[in-house]
């Protein structure tokens, strides 16, 4: 057993209302003690018997980000494709197959350095949990290997070979479908099953054949939707009780109160809306509709090229209409929830110590001081982490 206490907390943002002030249950000079990296009290009262202590004065402690939503196994990059969408293209799904190129022709070994680098980039941030999908290897070979490196660096694996028709299979892919249905899903030992059902992508009815035939297997369902165009993906999300809807940038007003009268929690991305195509107060809409809202950093090497959940925070309040209360929630119990995970994204006792603080006040400043980071040290089960471990 170890044990450590963090006193003198200046805001801890415990994420349980009944625990403090408004719907982050806020608590000030608190205490927070971890042992054998489970939280086992949170109190104003003075620890004792613990082994360590770290003093918290005019700091924020706070649940580790997670980041439900990351395509973190690739090779290359796209900064080509970001410099003409900054003179007026337009995103599509079509700068993937650059990727896909990239990605076959890499070694596992490569993969996992950047994998690795992505992923500690993310820990000095303050990501504590990230999935991590395939999807730009497309061949049977491909995707179980970039799984096995994913598996390597978390238990939130999920396999995304529906993300695009590769280029061989464009004339035939519902030989595609077949392959991943038939070839690559019994051999796949990912927690989750994905489709990215989109214009350019798949459409509803693959889309749903590639899920169904996931959670035929023991997969649990997630789903890239409506992200270029309103389409069907938020209703077949609610119809497989689909853990999350991803995106959903598209999304019509019943696609809204749909979600929001289900299961499926509202994943918005704000980096890509950031890069891409970005609809104004689009988070506003799903949050007064009563969706339970995550945001992700989605990152990938062509809409969305970051690790950093504080920068997802900042764009989520000043363009996609949060408030900074709902921003955190939705980075830290909200990822909890798009990965259903009851054991991460608060603090309550007999929670997972996984913990960030800040150098800062309040957890205000991750929106009021864009692009600055404040982080002190990020804990992992209690124990404080400089590089990314499973």
């Amino acid at each position: 057993m170890s044990s450590i206490a963090f006193t003198n907390i200046a805001t801890l943002v415990t994420n349980d209302v009944s625990a403090g002030e408004g719907e982050l249950g806020i608590l000030h000079n608190a205490t927070l003690v971890v042992e054998n990296g489970l939280i086992s009290q949170i109190s104003h009262a003075r620890p004792s018997g613990v082994d360590s202590e770290v003093d918290c004065t005019s700091k924020t402690l706070l649940p580790g980000f997670v980041d439900s939503h990351s395509h973190l196994i690739f090779a290359g990059d796209r900064a080509d494709e970001f410099a003409a969408r900054s003179q007026g293209e337009k995103y599509t799904t079509g700068g993937i197959a650059s990727t896909v190129r990239a990605t076959r022709a890499a070694t596992d070994s490569e993969l996992r350095q950047n994998a690795q680098r992505l992923l500690n980039e993310a820990l000095a941030t303050g990501t504590t949990t990230m999935e991590i999908k395939s999807g730009y290897g497309l061949t049977e070979k491909d995707e179980l290997r970039s799984l096995a490196i994913a598996s390597e660096f978390t238990e939130e694996t999920t396999l995304l070979a529906a993300h695009v028709i590769p280029e061989e299979f464009q004339s035939n892919p519902d030989d595609y479908v077949d392959l991943i249905i038939n070839s690559i899903i019994p051999k796949s030992k990912a927690k989750w099953i994905d489709a990215f059902c989109d214009l350019g992508a798949f459409n509803p009815e693959q889309s749903e054949a590639i899920l169904r035939a996931g959670i035929a297997v023991g997969m649990q369902a997630r789903i890239h939707a409506n992200q270029l165009s309103a389409g069907k993906g938020v209703g077949l999300a609610v119809s497989l009780d689909a853990a999350s809807a991803d995106h959903v940038s598209k999304s019509t007003k019943a696609d809204i109160e749909l979600l929001a009268s289900s299961n499926t929690v509202a994943t918005l991305l704000p980096g890509a809306e950031f890069s891409t195509h970005y609809e104004a107060g689009l988070g506003r809409r799903f949050i007064d509709a009563g969706a339970t809202v995550a945001i992700a950093s989605d990152c990938n090497p062509g809409s969305s090229y970051t690790t950093s959940i504080p920068f997802c925070i900042a764009t989520a309040v000043s363009l996609l209409g949060f408030t900074v209360e709902e921003a955190v929630k939705a980075a830290t119990l909200g990822g909890a929830q798009a990965l259903r995970r009851t054991d991460i994204g608060q603090f309550s006792v007999g929670k997972r110590a996984d913990l960030l603080l800040l150098n800062a006040p309040s957890y205000i400043h991750l929106a009021y001081r864009p692009g600055v980071n404040l982080l002190h040290s990020t804990y992992k089960s209690g124990r404080a982490v400089t590089s990314w471990q499973k």
